[in-house]
């Protein structure tokens, strides 16, 4: 039997990078999966990858009629929500001194106030022992040179899921927290002005990471899989590290 079989997930930012891996993890398993992203063509091209089971709905978690638009779709659809993984953020980095308001602005509108309200609008939908997961990051923990504005964000994320696993208690939802590291998604290939550059910065972070290499999306996916399913029916409130020790060593 697959582990998600009948249920029904929601991912935001799902188009690409962790968000869509785990949709075809989750589709695999089963589930009916609904992804959001910003951009239609990236959104298309991933509800085409996944083939089955799934479906995209445009939106920005930063706008509240986007997401009032996502759970009328979902209302209207299947009326339920069993897995609500509240994984679109933004990664900014900027040396203290040159942080502006519009990059304070963005990173807290879209990592702190939209995953806030993401997980808000989609309670009524919600079942009763149901399952949220939330995107941290290592730099919610970890100093990082450049990641004032991200880290603090990210560390909004994981306060969260304290306290809306003590609140959802009492309907058996369990909140939990998936803190990723170095993983080869598009953003962090984004990080260069030349495919050479990317190499060489991508390499440079490599060697920080106790395991010698970059993660894969996959296996944020798995551990995120872990999360949602009865593999981990006790377990409520926790941030699993899916880093290669940076974090912890």
């Amino acid at each position: 039997m697959q582990k998600l079989e009948g249920k029904v997930a929601i991912i935001t930012g799902g188009s690409t990078g962790i968000g869509l891996a785990t949709a075809q993890l989750f589709a695999s398993e089963g589930a009916y999966v609904y992804i959001t992203g910003r951009r239609q063509k990236e959104l298309d091209a991933a509800v085409k990858l996944i083939g089955k089971n799934v479906a995209g709905v445009q939106g920005n978690i930063a706008n509240l009629a986007d997401l009032d638009r996502l759970y009328a779709t979902v209302k209207q659809q299947h009326d339920k929500i069993d897995i609500l993984f509240a994984n679109a953020g933004e990664g900014r980095y900027r040396p203290f001194e040159a942080i502006t308001e519009a990059d304070v602005d963005t990173t807290f509108n879209i990592n702190v106030k939209g995953t806030f309200f993401t997980v808000q609008k989609g309670l009524p939908l919600l079942q009763d022992g149901g399952s949220i997961i939330l995107t941290a990051s290592i730099g919610a923990s970890k100093g990082q040179g450049g990641g004032t504005i991200n880290g603090a964000s990210k560390a909004a994320v994981r306060s969260f899921a304290r306290t809306w696993a003590v609140e959802l208690s009492g309907r058996k939802i369990r909140v939990n927290v998936v803190s990723p590291g170095p993983i080869n998604t598009p953003m962090l290939n984004s990080m260069g002005e030349t495919e050479e550059q990317t190499k060489q910065i991508l390499a440079g972070i490599a060697t920080t990471v106790p395991m010698r290499r970059l993660g894969d999306p996959d296996e944020v996916a798995k551990a995120v899989l872990f999360l949602v399913s009865d593999d981990s029916s006790f377990v409520t409130g926790i941030e699993l590290f899916v880093d290669g020790g940076v974090a912890q060593i």
